[in-house]
């Protein structure tokens, strides 16, 4: 089997990466010329330069794939153009390119996320796929997009999308922040919420089960461990994963909107993007963000392994060896 990866120099391609070559894929990776791809090297990967922001880049470059897996996307930026521009417009750039030059492909995998659907209300009743999306970010908005064009395509290629929580795990940069922090004895609080996660080998697992199952055809998917966490238990686990004790700062709401206006204005400056933005903030304004896996459990055979406690020390060591924190 051939498969091509958007996205593969990330956190989750490069996992997808690893694992597709254990399956005895054969990997090909889409990059442009910057990307960092530190996480595959040694591996047996073939390279093909291409840009989804630039349509003409992609013809030709997607013939003879059985599968192709859309992971590239844009999760922060300064100017919330450039979300739709690469996580809409992109998308569209490469399903057409598909649409045109692969008429024998057996799925194309868009990866999604939780924030394409939004905040649930409560943790009483979690939000399953048949639920209308109500984003709340110029990220979500973007990614609902990008699911919207995956879908329009539908009818002639043989779609299926994951909409994953919060990912975890070795290589992640973004969750790296609570660790360091929490490493020096402080960490930022907003008050009582619900977060669900999911460790990256669960979210590699759902991946290759969505291609593995025709069930996954035109479908949604959301995907977590299955459990639902308030976020003190996400930094107590972190805490214990540490060996440390880390004091809550607590931050008024009216704070958050200034810090995300500050983050912008300073990104915007150094031309460097920052998670602390005000897209984020807009998503952290909101308490729970949780989800209900019933359909992929029934229809994916889904079967989350890793919880919480276990991913976060497993974390933990990773970032120790490594000297991430």
């Amino acid at each position: 089997m051939k498969a091509l990866i958007t996205g593969a120099s990330g956190f989750i391609g490069s996992h997808l990466a690893q694992r597709l070559i254990d399956m005895g894929y054969e990997v090909h990776c889409l990059r442009r010329e910057a990307s960092d791809v530190r996480w595959l090297k040694g591996l047996n990967v073939n390279f093909v330069y291409g840009d989804c922001r630039d349509r003409a880049s992609l013809e030709g470059r997607v013939r003879g794939y059985d599968y192709v897996f859309h992971l590239a996307g844009l999760i922060k930026a300064n100017d919330e153009a450039d979300f739709y521009t690469v996580n809409e417009k992109g998308t569209q750039n490469l399903i057409e390119a598909v649409d045109r030059n692969n008429h024998d492909i057996k799925r194309f995998v868009y990866l999604s996320s939780l924030s394409a659907y939004g905040p649930a209300s409560g943790v009483e009743d979690l939000p399953s796929e048949d639920d209308r999306p109500h984003p709340v970010s110029h990220y979500g908005r973007s990614k609902l997009k990008g699911e919207e064009v995956v879908i329009n395509y539908s009818s002639r290629i043989p779609v299926s999308i994951l909409r994953p929580s919060v990912v975890y795990g070795p290589r992640d940069r973004q969750f790296c922040l609570f660790f360091r922090l929490i490493n020096k004895g402080v960490v930022p609080y907003w008050g009582k919420g619900h977060t669900s996660l999911v460790y990256i080998d669960d979210m590699i697992d759902a991946i290759v089960l969505s291609v593995i199952k025709d069930e996954a055809i035109g479908k949604v998917y959301f995907i977590s461990d299955g459990m639902v966490y308030s976020n003190d238990r996400i930094i107590e686990e972190i805490e214990e994963a540490l060996g440390r004790r880390a004091i809550r700062l607590r931050l008024p709401r009216m704070l958050l909107r200034l810090i995300g206006i500050f983050g912008d204005r300073i990104g915007k400056i150094t031309g460097k993007t920052s998670m602390i933005n005000r897209d984020k903030i807009r998503e952290i304004m909101y308490n729970d963000w949780v989800c209900d896996i019933t359909r992929a459990r029934r229809e994916l055979g889904y079967n989350p392994k890793v919880g919480i406690r276990e991913g976060m020390r497993w974390t933990a060591d990773w970032y120790r060896i490594h000297g991430w924190i």
